[in-house]
């Protein structure tokens, strides 16, 4: 590797430590019971994320040591702080089940990502997502927090939903359900990519504003759309089915 590819790759690896460093003190945060802090530090790990892809794809060093520092990074960042994260602001008072309930967001997040990883092929490409990209579920989870966790505890009646959206967004990972590449950079130019990551950024300043709750709505949105679509998909398919079926038995009468 000459001197110039080095410190090129050197760059965007630095962009991805920054993203496990947010997971670390996202993990530190919640252990001391700052959820706040907490949340916002996953949320700034979902930034350098995406920034890393940027960086590595606009100086051209995309390699798969990249790609498999950026997955280590995600399994601290969206599996661990979050899980760690929801355990604390929630799942503590059911002790050992608690754990486990936890323990379902870093065990499907790994495998999300393990699944990920063997169906790369081209390092600079990334298409479509099978399954609930792991930092989507991340930010579910850390804006949930953010956005309902009040006086020491999630507030009612948003405490019922906890368990049940730790189940849901833990399957929904390695689900087969189809999500976009978000934002879709791959073929846009570098004032597109910016504009892109300029309105990331306010979205997030306006999430700390607003305490996170109507930016929960919309991921949450976004997490419900990949379902709705491959529910409606199926539809569509299976009356393109039923349609030609029936256009098969007319074409034997005749």
């Amino acid at each position: 590797m000459n001197k110039s590819l080095f410190q090129k790759s050197f760059i965007a690896n630095t962009v991805t430590t920054f993203n496990v460093l947010c997971g670390f003190f996202s993990i530190v945060f919640a252990s001391q019971h700052d959820f706040r802090g907490a949340s916002i530090m996953i949320i700034a790990a979902a930034i350098f994320d995406m920034l890393d892809g940027i960086v590595a794809r606009l100086l051209g060093t995309s390699s798969r040591f990249g790609v498999e520092l950026d997955s280590l990074s995600d399994v601290v960042s969206f599996g661990a702080a979050p899980a760690f994260l929801i355990y604390k602001a929630y799942a503590f008072q059911f002790g050992g089940w608690g754990i486990l309930l936890s323990s379902l967001l870093l065990i499907f997040g790994a495998l999300r990502l393990a699944r990920f990883n063997i169906q790369v092929e081209d390092l600079n490409t990334k298409g479509d997502f099978k399954g609930l990209p792991i930092p989507m579920q991340a930010l579910t989870i850390a804006l949930f927090v953010l956005s309902f966790h009040h006086d020491g505890k999630i507030i009612e009646p948003y405490n019922y939903f906890v368990i049940p959206l730790v189940l849901f967004l833990s399957l929904l990972m390695v689900s087969k359900i189809r999500y976009n590449a978000l934002p879709k950079l791959r073929d846009k130019n570098f004032r597109d990519k910016f504009f892109l990551f300029t309105i990331l950024v306010v979205v997030l300043i306006t999430t700390l504003l607003t305490n996170g709750e109507i930016i929960f709505y919309i991921i949450f949105g976004i997490v419900l759309f990949g379902i709705l679509r491959k529910i409606y998909l199926l539809v569509i398919n299976k009356k393109d089915e039923n349609g030609n079926g029936n256009k098969t038995l007319e074409n034997k009468s005749v």
